[in-house]
C-alpha cells in the first residue's frame, strides 16, 4: 500500500536553531564600532580638506570579512573544530615563534606579520586556538583532576611564554583570563584553583620585576599606582579622562568631540575608542554600547548553559571570559580604574585581527546553539 500521509518536517535542523539575536548583536556592535573608528580618524574636515576615510573603509572591510567568518565558523561546526584541536595548537605555537623571527615591531612589541598594507597579529587568533585546546582538554572528562588541570596549564603556558618574548602584556592578561574562566567553569577543585592563582600571581610579579617589558609598558602600569608621575602614559590617562568628562549625559554630538577633533587622546581608534564614544554620545551612548555588549554576553552565557556536551559548554565559557575581561579592561583603563595595558574593545576598536577573532569566536558559540540537539557523537 502506498503511504499517502504528508511527510513530517519537524525534525530539528541546525538552521532552525540559529540564534539570530546573537548574530544581530555582533553585527550591530561592529557597525557602531566602524562609525566610532571613522569619528576618531576622520580629522577636522573642511572645504579644503575632506574627511579622512581610509580607516573607515578598512574597518568596514574587517567587519564584512568578520561577519562572513562568523557564518563560516557556525556552518563548519564546533565539533569539527574539536577534531582539529591538536593541529590548531601546533599552528598557534608555530606562528607565535615565526612572528618573533620574521615579524615587524610596533611600539616595542614584535607581534605582527606585515602583509602589504595590512598587519596580521597571530596572538589575537591564538585566543581562538587556546579556547579550543583548553575546551578539548578540560571537556574530555566530567571531573578535572590534577593531571587534566596540569595539562591545561602547560597548554596555556607555552603560547604565553612565546608572547612574553614579544612582549605583549595585554594579550598575556587576556590569555590568563581565558584560562582562569574555563578552569572555573570546568569544575576544578578549590585547592587546585588556589595553587593556580598563586602560580599566576607569581608569574605576573616575575614579569614585572624582569627586564622583559618595554619601558613604556612599565610606565603605563606605574601610572596606575602613582598618577602623579609625569610620563606619556599619565598624559594618555589625563586626556582620556577629560574626553569622558566632556561627554556629560548626552555627549557633544557625533564628530563634535573637542578632544577627539584635537587628536589629544593617543590611540583613539584602538585602545581608547571608549573615550570617543563617551565624549560624543555621552553617558547615554556609552550605556547603549555597553548594554549591547552585555546582551551579547548574556546570549553567550545562555548558549553555554544549553550546550549538550562539555566541549560546547567550555567553548562558550572561554569566549565569555575573553570578551568580558577585554571589555572590563578596555573601559577600565580609559576611565582610570584599571592599568593601561593596550587591550581593544571587542568588535568596536579598530583592528582586523581583533575583529576577525571575536567574530570567529561568536560563530563557534553559534554552532553550539545550532547543534545542541544533535548529541555529542
Amino acid at each position: 500500500m502506498v503511504d499517502l500521509r504528508t511527510p513530517r518536517f519537524d525534525r530539528p535542523t541546525v538552521l532552525r536553531h540559529v540564534d539570530l539575536v546573537l548574530v544581530l548583536l555582533a553585527a550591530a556592535l561592529a557597525a557602531l564600532g566602524t562609525l566610532m573608528v571613522y569619528s576618531a580618524t576622520r580629522g577636522p574636515a573642511t572645504d579644503l580638506r575632506p574627511a579622512e576615510t581610509a580607516y573607515l573603509y578598512r574597518q568596514a572591510v574587517f567587519a564584512g570579512i568578520g561577519i562572513a567568518a562568523m557564518l563560516l565558523a557556525a556552518w563548519f561546526g564546533h565539533r569539527r573544530v574539536l577534531r582539529l584541536a591538536a593541529p590548531i595548537y601546533v599552528g598557534l605555537l608555530a606562528t607565535l615563534i615565526a612572528v618573533l623571527i620574521a615579524g615587524v615591531e610596533v611600539r616595542g612589541t614584535r607581534g605582527w606579520f606585515q602583509l602589504g598594507d595590512y598587519r596580521l597579529q597571530p596572538s589575537e587568533f591564538g585566543k581562538i586556538a587556546l579556547i579550543v585546546v583548553l575546551a578539548a582538554i578540560l571537556g574530555s572528562a566530567e571531573e578535572v583532576g590534577v593531571f587534566r588541570l596540569s595539562a591545561a596549564v602547560v597548554a596555556a603556558s607555552l603560547p604565553v611564554l612565546a608572547i612574553l618574548f614579544q612582549p605583549d602584556l595585554g594579550t598575556l592578561l587576556v590569555y590568563g583570563a581565558i584560562t582562569t574562566g574555563m578552569v572555573l567553569v570546568a569544575g576544578a577543585k578549590g585547592r587546585h584553583l588556589l595553587v593556580l592563582g598563586l602560580l599566576l600571581l607569581t608569574g605576573l610579579v616575575a614579569v614585572l620585576q624582569s627586564d622583559v617589558l618595554a619601558d613604556y609598558q612599565v610606565a603605563r602600569l606605574m601610572v596606575f599606582v602613582d598618577e602623579a608621575q609625569s610620563t606619556a602614559a599619565s598624559y594618555n590617562l589625563e586626556q582620556a579622562e577629560v574626553a569622558i568628562g566632556n561627554g556629560g549625559l548626552t555627549g557633544q554630538g557625533l564628530f563634535e568631540g573637542t578632544q577627539n577633533n584635537s587628536d589629544l587622546v593617543p590611540e583613539q581608534q584602538t585602545d581608547f575608542i571608549f573615550t570617543v564614544i563617551a565624549e560624543e554620545t555621552g553617558f547615554v551612548g556609552s550605556i547603549l554600547v555597553l548594554g549591547l555588549i552585555g546582551l551579547l554576553l548574556v546570549r553567550v552565557w545562555r548558549i553555554g548553559r544549553l550546550a549538550d556536551d562539555r566541549f560546547g559548554l567550555l567553548l562558550a565559557a572561554g569566549v565569555f571570559s575573553m570578551v568580558v575581561f577585554q571589555v572590563f579592561q578596555s573601559v577600565g583603563m580609559a576611565t582610570g580604574i584599571m592599568p593601561i595595558t593596550g587591550i581593544p574593545l571587542p568588535l568596536v576598536s579598530y583592528g582586523g585581527s581583533s575583529v576577525l577573532t571575536t567574530f570567529i569566536c561568536i560563530g563557534l558559540v553559534e554552532s553550539v546553539h545550532m547543534r545542541r540537539h544533535e548529541g555529542s557523537s
